[in-house]
């Protein structure tokens, strides 16, 4: 285990039917190099992984968005499947938070339908942004240049389409923390 993002802080935002492995591979590869993940949701308790076709596992919900502080992180992961992004962009709060954190210029990582929630947040104006297919006209309607890469960086955003893109989208997540500036925490 690398230790080069001891002291970070990674918030990851997502309720019941976030695509399990684009949760849990993110939050094992920032783990693996000494980051913290903290598991937001609306709600207390767990929340339950959509595994391709059918219900994954349950992981643990940290803290309650009512709960969570924006500054306290130092990047925000969205991870997509279709149930959870688009449960979280209906969520009040939820769009307040990810509003609030991308003001802070830190680190922001979506995959597949994660972006929905940056959408709702009116975030994405003039990015260019990847994203499961099937959300290019969101994209291109919320005034990004929506493309088909494996993996986009634009700014503070990282951007990726599908579990298969994972590794790239880790890697990005990766780099971007070691360059950005270590966030104090409250």
């Amino acid at each position: 285990m690398s230790s080069e993002l001891r002291g970070r802080k990674i918030a990851i935002l997502a309720t019941d039917g976030f695509e399990q492995v684009e949760l849990t591979e993110p939050r094992k590869a920032l783990s693996n190099m000494g980051a913290t993940t903290v598991v937001i949701a609306p709600k207390n308790g767990e929340i339950k992984g959509w595994n391709k076709k059918d219900w994954g596992q349950a992981v643990k919900v940290d803290l309650q968005i009512s709960d969570a502080n924006p500054q306290d992180y130092d990047a925000l992961l969205l991870p997509g499947g279709v149930m959870s992004p688009d449960h979280l962009r209906m969520d009040a709060a939820a769009v307040n938070f990810v509003r609030q954190f991308v003001s802070t210029g830190k680190p922001v990582a979506a995959i597949c339908h994660g972006p929905w929630t940056l959408v709702e947040a009116d975030v994405l104006r003039g990015k260019t942004v990847t994203s499961w297919p099937s959300l290019k006209t969101d994209i291109k309607n919320a005034g990004a240049n929506w493309v088909d890469q494996a993996v986009v960086t634009d700014g503070q955003f990282i951007f990726s389409r599908k579990p298969d893109d994972i590794p790239a989208f880790n890697k990005a997540l990766i780099e971007a923390l070691v360059h950005a500036p270590e966030h104090a925490h409250a």
